[in-house]
């Protein structure tokens, strides 16, 4: 079967939420830690070597990065989380721009949330799954870099965040990924397909 993300195409990158494309449609955002690997899994997911820049330097995307799957159909990079070399004010200024897009975007199907399968769960990712509980935004996490560990100590952390998350968002969907060996890129599609109405 045909995978539709490979044509998908870069739209626009804006500071913020107020220069996004029109809010119609339907789209979908990857949002993680600087170094979760969200450039990796949006490539994995496309079949795309370069379609999102992947840096030696995690924190380099600072804006909302949006992506043309179909007329109406997008992906949103939003800019990492926690880890950029960057003054605290621009942080708090990303934060603040994060939460208006999240709060505002009417065509904001579910959030992809990305965690290295070896540091899940950091204060940032709690904070994001208690705001997507609160707001009822769908979410799907992605255990990324499982290839990092063999296949019982993987499945035990997808487990034991599985647990975890009853008490922050107990709606929230997970799997093991790897943008590598391309595990569990079919079960991310499965989940896009169903969020973007492909």
């Amino acid at each position: 079967m045909a995978n539709p993300y490979q044509r998908t195409s870069f739209l626009t990158s804006v500071p913020n939420a107020k220069l996004a494309p029109a809010d119609t449609g339907a789209e979908v955002a990857f949002a993680g830690r600087s170094n979760a690997g969200k450039s990796s899994a949006l490539n994995a997911i496309t079949q795309q070597r370069s379609l999102a820049r992947i840096s030696k330097s995690p924190g380099r995307t600072r804006a909302l990065n949006f992506f043309r799957v179909t007329d109406n159909r997008r992906l949103v990079d939003l800019p990492g989380y926690g880890y950029a070399r960057v003054s605290q004010q621009l942080k708090q200024e990303w934060q603040k721009h994060l939460t208006k897009y999240l709060e505002t975007r009417h065509s904001l199907q579910g959030l992809i949330l990305l965690m290295d399968i070896r540091h899940p769960l950091t204060d940032y990712d709690q904070q994001m799954l208690q705001w997507c509980q609160h707001a009822g935004l769908p979410t799907h996490i992605l255990l990324t870099k499982c290839d990092k560990l063999k296949r019982g100590p993987g499945n035990a952390a997808l487990m034991k965040v599985r647990k975890s998350l009853r008490g922050m968002h107990h709606d929230a969907s997970i799997q093991l990924f790897s943008a590598l060996n391309l595990t569990g890129v079919e079960e991310a599609r499965e989940i896009l397909d169903k969020w973007l109405e492909l």
